[in-house]
């Protein structure tokens, strides 16, 4: 249906059994999040906070919490937006289906936006910052966080809320140097449109107007985090999901989301920074403290009862999964009709999204050859590291598959494909000293560091062992040989001390299994870790722990490796140093006092009695 507030569809979900209401009072400082927490785990509702210590505000989280609820929201909407995809991507079939694609043209007519003549709306009442739900998420966070915001600029060059962009970047409320209500910090990553129109600002030496809408019909939240091609309104998308256009006005300047719960104004300007941070982020580490622009802040709005919504990210899955896997389910095609040859790609959640992309291409360069090996898939995956989000990928894997029965999202399934058919010799190609994500630290800095990618096709070439051959049990500095999947296989290892002790063990190890290789031809990757039983644990596990803990260039090994023509390669095994370094960023883990504290809301008479 077409919510016109956050409220309408909270009051939606609880008739209809998806969401609770915790009457208790409950503290912002880890408690909420904490309870979010457990209740996400146990795939439960959507939850209302109705008393915040500290604030008069109510908060609302985990709404986006499952696929069903998503699709339960956008249940009048969710068919309409995905044949505007495909009418996008293939518009000759509106024409042949004319009477059929009606009601989406009608539905196209709700992306323009509408600018709002009524008052009592968002700007019922100023407030500040102190009076909102300050609420710290993790133990080693830098303060209180929003972490559902929809922050809105425009371009100076071409003003208008057509050409504007809204987007999900983590908005730091309290702590570090920041005054309290009158600063607050705003962290943007790589490929973000926020990023072009402060460059444009800075160049003109002019201050970014930035306003930060928090809450609203959910149809908003998404709009801020859909992938839309640069110069495409966000505003647009979130009309069309939502059935309803997205209403606006103008304030001292800063556009205005009328539908908002909350909306922050304030200005950026050029050269100013404050460290922002740390913060628990979706990867499952804290992203440290680092320079991020400041936000001077010039109003703070909230509507009549508004509701404030946050969510928390940690190690996935977590509530953003949902939302990843919502847009995944919109947007069906639409990014492989972007890449000639790319049928289909799947950025790992459990890996923390950017450090694991596994892709299926064509292969249709040289069908007159007998010959099987890459040769399109390499130039779809320079295509794909040069795309959008995409290129922030570090370990890309790509293959083609001939029977069309291969999956990316079957993530064991698709890396054995590859593992039983790659050239270990052939099909590595690193990238060195590149981009990758701000929130991954494997790197040699903040947004520094190296990607791979690992291309195969053909025959297979190999079977995978499914035990752990004897050669790896008695190997000394390395202990608990453990089975992760057929072919690879984790080691246990001492403290990673420094890539210059690191060299030393690896050329060991080398050294112990070079005169073995003949049992070792049915492994592929050997993942050296800090615990190789929390590694081989499960699937979730070794992509977590591999792809999140290693830069390519530099903790990527081989048995009896080579380089030749500055091509690099192996003959044996492939080696994966997946300890956690001294630069590395700590994992987000929980505090056993707050967890405790919150047991009586799951006890007998709590709001939460029986979720667990």
């Amino acid at each position: 249906m077409s919510y016109v507030s956050l409220e309408e569809c909270l009051l939606d979900l609880e008739k209809n059994g998806h969401l609770i209401r915790i009457k208790e009072e409950v503290d912002p400082y880890l408690e909420m999040a904490a309870i979010h927490l457990r209740v996400y785990e146990a795939g439960g509702p959507a939850l209302l906070f109705e008393k915040v210590k500290g604030s008069r505000f109510r908060a609302a989280s985990n709404i986006f919490g499952t696929m069903d609820r998503s699709r339960f929201i956008f249940r009048d909407t969710f068919q309409l937006v995905q044949k505007l995809i495909t009418l996008k991507d293939n518009p000759i079939n509106a024409l042949k289906h004319p009477i059929d694609n009606l009601q989406a043209a009608l539905a196209a007519a709700k992306a323009f936006p509408l600018k709002n003549p009524i008052k009592k709306t968002v700007l019922y009442e100023e407030i500040q910052i102190a009076d909102l739900p300050l609420i710290q998420h993790w133990p080693k966070d830098g303060g209180a966080f929003i972490t559902l915001p929809q922050v809105y600029t425009e371009d100076l060059d071409q003003p208008g809320i057509m050409k504007a962009n809204l987007g999900m970047y983590r908005i730091q409320l309290t702590g570090n140097e920041y005054i309290l209500n009158k600063e607050v910090g705003l962290h943007y990553q790589l490929h973000r449109g926020i990023g072009v129109h402060q460059a444009r600002a800075n160049a003109k030496g002019l201050p970014l107007k930035v306003s930060c809408f928090v809450g609203g019909p959910p149809a908003h939240s998404v709009a801020a985090v859909m992938p839309l091609p640069e110069g495409i309104s966000e505003m647009t998308f979130a009309g069309v999901l939502g059935g309803r256009r997205f209403r606006y006005c103008y304030r001292d300047g800063f556009c205005i989301s009328t539908d908002a719960d909350f909306v922050i104004t304030g200005e950026v300007y050029p050269g100013e920074n404050k460290p922002e941070g740390p913060f628990g982020d979706h990867l499952g580490y804290y992203s440290l403290q680092h320079p991020f622009p400041l936000m001077r802040v010039h109003k703070v709005y909230a509507k009549k009862n508004a509701i404030w919504p946050f969510t928390v990210v940690g190690r996935p899955p977590q509530e953003d999964t949902s939302f990843g896997a919502l847009i995944h389910e919109l947007t069906g095609a639409a990014i492989p009709q972007e890449i000639p040859g790319l049928k289909e790609v799947h950025a790992v959640d459990a890996a923390g999204v950017h450090p694991l992309l596994l892709a299926i291409g064509s292969e249709r360069y040289t069908p007159y050859m007998p010959a099987k090996q890459p040769s399109e898939l390499l130039t779809i995956a320079n295509h794909i590291l040069g795309t959008g989000q995409l290129s922030l990928a570090k370990f890309l894997f790509i293959t083609a598959d001939d029977s069309h029965q291969l999956s990316t999202h079957h993530v064991q399934e698709f890396m054995e494909y590859v593992f039983r058919r790659i050239n270990l010799s052939r099909d590595i190609h690193f990238h060195t000293n590149t981009t990758i994500d701000t929130l991954d630290y494997s790197g040699t800095g903040l947004n520094s560091g190296s990607k791979v990618v690992l291309a195969a096709y053909g025959d297979v070439c190999r079977e995978l062992v499914t035990d752990v051959p004897q050669v790896l049990k008695g190997l000394t500095g390395f202990e608990n040989a453990q089975l992760v999947m057929p072919g690879v296989i984790a080691l246990q290892a001492g403290k990673f001390i420094s890539y210059e002790q690191a060299h030393t063990e690896i050329a060991d190890l080398n050294q112990q299994l070079q005169s073995t290789m003949d049992s070792l031809t049915g492994i592929v990757l050997l993942v050296i870790c800090d615990d190789a039983g929390f590694t081989a644990g499960n699937i979730r596990n070794y992509v977590w722990v591999t792809y999140t803990r290693c830069n390519p260039s530099h903790d990527m090994y081989g048995i009896d490796s080579f380089t030749e023509n500055k091509h690099w390669g192996c003959r044996g095994p492939l080696v994966m140093d997946a300890r956690i370094k001294p630069h590395h960023a700590p994992p987000v883990e929980k505090d056993p006092t707050v967890e405790k504290r919150i047991d009586r809301l799951f006890m007998k008479g709590g709001s939460l009695q029986g979720m667990e």
